[in-house]
């Protein structure tokens, strides 16, 4: 099982705060480290957060948001073999020539460590407030991803699309494994299963109960079926609170899961403190 913390770019102090972090974490034994994205928040929002009973995100609007892309670069400078997750970029809301061409330099200087982790987006709000439709989100992510892996690719783009029009150019650096840089799709809503089998090379699964886990799975592996594609293939990532110890994690790689990725928050006041016990405890 691999080990990751998230989020690294939430509630950020400073550079030392957000980096003493991550360095402890690479020392002792974690693989990765993933941060959130919203690049607002609103004072108020009618959009439902999906992921909880109340509808709204953990976080104030005073809370320092690092930019992901920025927070996971300072990160990598500093550290040699941690992997370094955005968990995930809310792709139908960003100019996907722009992220392609971050995500490809940040990849590039890191030897190969990012774990590019998208998703559709939920809040509505934010859409407005950068300018971009909420409609169609899903066909514009979809769109979008095909679209990235030809800038990845090295070869002259092509892409002409309801949403694109990108012809006769290059982009470069490449990614160190240049097409083939992981894409994680997180959710588990609408025709999440589908997206993943056509698109992604992992699922960010934002649940941490290893039973709603194994029946969401099963969906997966029918949509793979359905399209052709091998199940085995994909890296399955998930949250876990840390509870339960190694039982915990052992029902979660039953389940399927190769990955999970613990809450800051949920290890206490002191971080670091936080991430040793967890590490002397489980990682071992």
């Amino acid at each position: 099982m691999k080990f990751g913390l998230v989020p690294i770019n939430i509630g950020v102090q400073s550079i030392e705060h957000m980096v003493g972090v991550a360095t402890t974490a690479e020392k002792l034994g974690f693989e990765s480290v993933w941060t959130f994205e919203h690049v607002i928040v609103p004072m108020d929002y009618e959009s439902k957060y999906p992921y909880n009973d109340s509808g709204k995100m953990g976080a104030d609007p005073e809370t320092n948001f690092v930019d992901p892309l920025i927070a996971l670069t300072a990160i990598a400078a500093k550290t040699e073999h941690l992997r370094l997750g955005t968990g995930v970029n809310i792709l139908s809301q960003a100019n996907p020539l722009y992220l392609a061409k971050q995500a490809a330099s940040i990849d590039f200087l890191s030897s190969g460590r990012l774990l590019l982790g998208l998703g559709i987006g939920w809040l509505r709000e934010e859409f407005g407030a950068m300018g971009v439709p909420f409609e169609r989100r899903g066909a514009r992510f979809d769109d979008y991803v095909a679209a990235m892996r030809k800038v990845w690719s090295g070869e002259i783009v092509e892409h002409e699309s309801e949403f694109l029009s990108w012809h006769g150019f290059k982009s470069f650096p490449l990614p160190i494994h240049k097409s083939d840089m992981p894409v994680i799709i997180g959710g588990n809503k609408g025709k999440i299963w589908q997206r993943i089998a056509r698109h992604g090379d992992g699922w960010f699964a934002p649940s941490t109960s290893a039973e709603e886990i194994s029946g969401n799975l099963q969906q997966l592996r029918a949509a793979c079926e359905a399209e052709q594609r091998d199940f085995s293939e994909l890296e399955i990532t998930c949250m876990w609170s840390g509870r339960g110890g190694v039982e915990a994690v052992e029902a979660l790689d039953t389940a399927g899961v190769a990955r999970v990725v613990v809450p800051l928050p949920a290890l206490g006041p002191d971080p670091i403190d936080g991430i040793g016990r967890l590490a002397a405890e489980v990682i071992r």
